[in-house]
């Protein structure tokens, strides 16, 4: 499952209609600049939870029959004339007769071809660097420090793949493009009337997302966590007396880490600019992500490549503004930091909750999200074991989030605006 929303209208007929301050709605993309207060819907309990499932594209997965070990996934932005660029993967991995689950969430930026094509290939890439290193060491348990570089290594070559698969399009690479003129690149590039493959993979290298992808062993015991970006992973377990500790599993990969703002200064020493406005280039966020090639290949890349893509770019200037910064690429790492986990299968071992959000969960949640989780942890231990299975988890945490309550929900469902209210919200709910 790909995490694909659906973008459907939904009808508001069945509610009053109220009104929201600027304060009300949480995040930070709202701006008290637009026309406050604005209508909304105020919709019952029961038809608040409905329309909030049905806008969030549900998606669940039972790893073992029992249901003990699951996950619940949604991909959520209630603005009618906005397309998600978020995306979440759950799947099993079947290898040698046993069975690893990976499971995802992207936040694409720019436009949605790259993350699209990242949710649905690069688990593909993970599943044959398994498969190549558990053929290796044949009846031996691979060493969890092995299975977090092949982890890294899956993923970087994956990364690599997108440039290079350009790059081979031209007999001698980079280097030879300065002997073709634009209409011949053109002419290799624009094949949309003999099926669009070289169009294909050219476009890729114009977006980019973020990745927090979370790999679980067949015998439960191991956890991998590698991330690009700023997504964030979340370990939510049982400490007894019915309480519950929250611990974030990742860091930050954007200019409000001093480690990785240091990191980008080390590898471009005496370019000041690499980072300007805590932005990479002085243009884009995270600073570990895949795709974004204009940020990891020479500037001739997207002069020549890019630009000469249908149908083309009739204002270079936002582009310029860092390609003329562009020295010693690449900028953006596709390195992710992969984080190991050792996990308890026992029957009696206490529960926990693998939590896997993109950046907008942690905006809408704000400095409640610890609070906002362990309210949420609660409430999940003491439903019922039906009420677990009809209910998403991860769409009753995102229901914690929004307010807990059918008038706050109903104002980020109903909301009467045209532009988008809420940054992209994308869940993961693994029971571990």
């Amino acid at each position: 499952m790909d995490g694909m929303p659906e973008g459907s209208k939904l009808s508001w007929d069945a509610g009053p209609t109220s009104f929201a301050s600027f304060g009300d709605i949480p995040g930070n993309l709202c701006s008290p600049t637009d026309g406050w207060p604005r209508s909304f819907r105020n919709l019952n309990h029961d038809a608040a939870w409905e329309h909030l499932a049905a806008a969030s594209n549900l998606h669940s997965v039972k790893f073992d029959p029992t249901g003990r070990w699951r996950a619940d996934a949604l991909n959520f932005q209630p603005c009618a004339e906005t397309s998600s660029q978020d995306r979440y993967a759950v799947q099993q991995i079947h290898i040698q007769g046993r069975v690893w689950t990976l499971s995802a969430v992207f936040d694409g930026h720019l436009g949605s071809h790259t993350v699209e094509h990242v949710t649905r290939h690069m688990p593909i890439i993970v599943r044959e660097h398994l498969e190549v290193i558990t053929q290796k060491h044949g009846d031996r348990v691979v060493p969890p420090p092995l299975i977090a570089d092949m982890f890294a290594m899956s993923i970087r070559a994956f990364d690599d793949a997108i440039a290079n698969d350009v790059l081979e399009l031209f007999p001698g690479g980079l280097s030879s493009l300065s002997r073709l003129s634009d209409s011949q690149i053109q002419e290799v590039l624009d094949d949309q009337l003999s099926g669009g493959l070289n169009y294909t993979k050219a476009r890729l290298c114009m977006y980019g997302t973020t990745a927090l992808v979370a790999l679980v062993d067949p015998d439960h015991k191991n956890l991998w966590l590698a991330n690009l970006g700023d997504c964030q992973g979340l370990m939510v377990s049982e400490t007894g007396h019915k309480g519950w500790d929250v611990e974030v599993l990742t860091r930050f990969h954007n200019g409000e880490n001093p480690l990785e703002v240091q990191r980008v200064m080390n590898e471009h020493p005496g370019e000041p600019e690499c980072i300007l406005d805590g932005r990479v280039l002085g243009a884009i966020a995270p600073f570990r992500c895949l795709g974004d090639t204009p940020f990891k290949q020479p500037p001739e890349f997207t002069r020549r490549i890019l630009y000469n893509l249908y149908p083309g770019q009739h204002d270079t200037s936002p582009w310029e503004e860092f390609l003329m910064r562009n020295h010693t690429p690449p900028y953006i790492s596709s390195t992710p930091e992969v984080t190991h986990y050792p996990l308890d299968p026992s029957p009696r071992a206490p529960r926990k909750y693998l939590i896997l959000c993109s950046d907008g969960f942690t905006d809408i949640c704000g400095t409640n999200q610890r609070a906002i989780v362990d309210q949420w942890a609660r409430a999940a231990a003491s439903s019922s074991s039906r009420e677990l299975d009809e209910k998403s988890l991860a769409l009753q945490l995102l229901w914690q989030a929004l307010g807990n309550d059918p008038t706050s929900v109903s104002r980020v469902l109903t909301l009467n605006m045209d532009s988008p209210w809420l940054d992209d919200v994308s869940i993961v709910v693994q029971c571990l």
